[in-house]
């Protein structure tokens, strides 16, 4: 049995930095090269002024995006760090676009059965 997963382990650490919903979400965006607020809240959608400056200081927080102050504005970037989490992001979407009209299923099944009970 491995302790991997216990309350103070690196594997639970990067677990609660994917679990935020914004985090992996902002992270995918900035994949292809810096950019200003402005333009990170057009290609991500959905997502309030302050949630996005929450999450972009969460993330230089971990050291997954760098701030850059260019000119009149600023510039979101994301290190080298947080280049390596990509490839994780994009698994886990690929997982959750294979598998996720199963989980839909299960709980709607879920939900009719409560109903019924």
């Amino acid at each position: 049995m491995t302790d991997a997963y216990l309350a103070d382990c690196r594997a639970r650490l990067a677990f609660d930095l994917l679990s935020n919903t914004w985090n992996a979400v902002v992270l995918w965006a900035l994949r292809d090269g810096p950019c200003r607020p402005v333009e990170l809240r057009e290609r991500i959608g959905g997502i309030s002024s302050k949630v996005l400056t929450e999450t972009l200081r969460r993330l230089q927080y971990h050291g997954l995006v760098a701030r850059d102050p260019r000119g009149h504005g600023v510039e979101y970037g994301l290190t080298a760090l947080g280049r390596t989490l990509l490839a994780p992001i994009d698994a886990f979407g690929a997982w959750a676009f294979e598998h996720g009209d199963e989980v839909m299923a299960a709980q709607e099944a879920a939900e009719t059965a409560e109903a019924g009970a």
